[in-house]
Parts: structure tokens; sequence; C-alpha cells
């Protein structure tokens, strides 16, 4: 399926695109569209990195403790709220008493997704994460991390034993295979589940969306006074549309929240 790219992607690389073909030639890579080597999730990607550095400079100008404007307060509730579904709320949950250490990484790496899964509903702009490269790069990186945690925490002999699930050595040959595979499959589950669900969100508005402006054309022909009667239909189909994928965005971020949270417990957690 040929990949719609919006008109920021064609100005990046109207200007940007010599370079990073240069680059690419370089590192003898050769692009799938030399007319266009910077794909649109690269640079969806790079705008949401660029947004929330923005966001988060403004935020650190503006905090106040007497008086915290709305812009404090939206971030706060990002971070713990009255349903516990705030990043530390989380990490505090199921991420084991060194969960406060993680917010760094976690919480980064859970507003890029946010953002990114709230991206397209911009006009001029698409969903980074609807790409699944992006996802797995995410899912990546939180793998290397939780692996490294429980490496620092433990030692890397200690860590490695609890692949063996605690069984005697004449069994866990057995086990351990089976374990590692299933420490790995973290990346695959991770990664499928946020690229599954913003790309079917963002596939499922344009069909309908498509469906409907077609369905209105042909009862416009027939019928000039039905179509307009019809044409309502998809007048309101974006705003339901709107309140799902924003359902969705937040569902998809709190999940590749708890995921990772659980991950660093179960890799530091003290019977290892």
């Amino acid at each position: 399926m040929e990949e719609n790219l919006s008109p920021v992607t064609h100005l990046v690389n109207h200007y940007l695109g010599p370079w990073a073909l240069a680059l690419l030639h370089g590192m003898r890579i050769e692009p799938d569209n030399p007319d266009l080597p910077i794909p649109e999730h690269v640079v969806m990607g790079a705008l949401v990195l660029v947004i929330v550095t923005v966001l988060a400079l403004i935020l650190k100008s503006r905090l106040s403790v007497d008086k915290p404007g709305a812009m404090q307060q939206a971030a706060e509730l990002l971070i713990t709220n009255p349903m516990r579904l705030g990043i530390r709320d989380i990490l505090d949950e199921s991420a084991g008493k060194h969960a406060r250490s993680y917010i760094y990484v976690i919480g980064t790496i859970s507003l890029f997704i946010l953002f990114s899964n709230l991206f397209s509903l911009f006009p001029l702009f698409s969903a980074p994460t609807g790409n699944v490269t992006v996802p797995l790069g995410c899912a990546t990186v939180v793998f290397l991390y939780f692996n490294w945690q429980g490496i620092r925490r433990h030692g890397a002999l200690k860590y490695l034993a609890h692949f063996a699930a605690g069984t005697k050595w004449w069994i866990a040959w057995l086990i351990m295979p089976v374990e590692v595979i299933s420490t790995l499959a973290r990346v695959l589950s991770l990664t499928v589940r946020l690229y599954a669900n913003i790309f079917a969100s963002d596939m499922i508005y344009a069909l309908f969306l498509g469906l409907l402006a077609q369905t209105t054309t042909f009862v416009w022909d027939k019928f000039p006074v039905g179509g307009i009667v019809v044409g309502i239909f998809p007048a309101l189909f974006p705003l339901l549309f709107i309140a799902l994928h924003i359902l969705v965005a937040f569902v998809q971020t709190i999940l590749f929240t708890v995921l990772p949270a659980s991950y660093l417990g179960m890799a530091t957690a003290e019977e290892h």
C-alpha cells in the first residue's frame, strides 16, 4: 500500500533530503524512495520530539506552587491523578521499591507515545506510531532498559539465574530457553499491540469516512434533499472518530507504561 505523505514531509525532504541522501549513501544505504529519503514516520517522530521538548521548556519556566496554570495542572495529571493512571502511579504500583528512579526513561517514552498517537488528529500530520518501526524502536529501548536495570541491581550472573525460575539444575536447562524466548517476545508484544491499534484506528476512520462521502455524493446526484440529510453523517463522523482515537491513544499509552513497569518490577525483584 502506497504511503500518503504529508506536505510537511515533502517540505522537510525538499530542504534536508539532499543531505539525508548523501548521509545514507555514505553509509552504503539505498533509500526506498531516493526522491524522498526522509520517511514520513521519521519526520513526524522528530516533530513530536521537538514539540514535547518545547512544551517541557515552556512548562519549566511557568512552574508555580501557589498558582499552577492549566498547562502545569495537565502535566501533573499525566504524572499522578486520582484514578492512579499517571506515570508515577503506575511505576509505584508495579516497578518495585526503585520505581521513582525509572520515571525519567519510562516517562519520556510514555509522553512520546502519547503525543505520537494523538498526532494524526491534526491536519497535515500523521501518527508516527502508525508505522511499525516506531513502536519497535520504543519496545527495543524498553527491553534494553529493564534488562540493564536487572543486571545493574543483581549482577549479570545472578540476573541470568532468574531465567531458571528457581528450578533445580537438572530441569533448569529446559526452563531457561522458554524464559528467554518469553522475555524476547515482550518486544514483539509491545510493538504489535501499539502499532496495530493506532494503524487500525487511522485506517477505519479513513475507510468509513470515504464510504460515507461516496454515499452522500450518490444520494445527492439522485435526490438532492436526501443528499443533504445523508451529508450530516460525514460531517458528524469525524467528531466520533476523534473521541474514539483519543481514547485509543490514552489506553495504548497506559498499556505501554504498565507493561514496562511490570517488566522492571520483575527484573529488579529481590528474589532474583
